[in-house]
């Protein structure tokens, strides 16, 4: 087949492929030339469960919150309203949180949406490329005189997820089996994704933290980021910030930047 046959029959084959309403492709023929229909259908029918199943490969703490009827019937409108572009099965839903946010059935559950964000976070850092955690050894070698001027290089696995609710909490009671506690949702709390070894690691950051973490990350240097995370919180402490991520292996390096 020509390439641009095979690009017509794309053309007509993926647009009726998640959408039921639609019939089969004309070029989608059975034996001797018949119609295939019920055969397109079967296809068609595979491939949504397929992509369903992965959404709940991936957001397993999001099913478990909503039980898996909901969470098929949701699941199942993000198929047919965004399919893949990406063959990796794992790089799919990416946009399913903000689908979540917006999806009327589940407006009763306001941080559900964030609870994905954070499942999302997890397995991107799971597949980040790897990296040797910068150590407290580095950093202390630095003279306190130019502790101001640091610029810390963050991980490649290193992600932030803020909520206005108590998602970090409600994402960790529900990422196994175990009987949960009744949680107060209305609480925000702020989520460091890491990966430093081989292990994902999801903490909740301290006042500050995520606004800290997150100049940190884009380049500011150590003295401007601790200053923004103090107007943004009165309460934020240095100390306990920077050792927190550290700990975490949120960096791989540091500079000293122009004065």
């Amino acid at each position: 087949m020509p390439p641009e046959q095979h690009v017509s029959f794309a053309a007509d084959f993926a647009p009726a492929l998640l959408d039921p309403t639609q019939a089969a492709p004309k070029t989608v023929t059975g034996p001797n030339g018949k119609a295939a229909d019920k055969r397109f259908a079967v296809y068609r029918n595979n491939v949504t469960v397929s992509l369903i199943e992965a959404l709940a490969a991936i957001y397993p703490a999001t099913q478990r919150i909503t039980g898996p009827d909901f969470f098929r019937a949701m699941a199942r409108l993000h198929v047919r309203s965004s399919p893949p572009t990406s063959p990796l099965l794992f790089d799919y839903g990416r946009d399913f949180p903000d689908f979540i946010a917006s999806y009327e059935y589940a407006q009763t559950i306001p941080w559900l949406a964030d609870v994905a964000r954070i499942e999302r976070a997890w397995l991107d850092a799971y597949h980040a490329r790897d990296a040797a955690p910068l150590s407290s050894a580095r950093l202390a070698a630095i003279a306190p005189e130019r502790l101001a001027e640091t610029v810390f290089v963050p991980h490649h696995a290193m992600r932030i997820v803020r909520s206005a609710f108590s998602a970090v909490t409600i994402f960790a009671a529900n990422r196994d089996d175990a009987s949960t506690q009744r949680i107060d949702a209305s609480t925000p709390e702020d989520a460091l994704i890491t990966r430093p070894d081989f292990d994902v690691a999801v903490r909740l950051l301290p006042p500050g933290g995520a606004v800290f973490a997150a100049c940190l990350a884009s380049g500011q240097r150590l003295g401007e980021a601790a200053g923004v995370a103090l107007d943004a919180h009165a309460d934020f402490d240095l100390a306990t910030n920077i050792a927190g991520l550290i700990a975490a292996g949120a960096f791989t390096s540091i500079a000293l930047g122009e004065a």
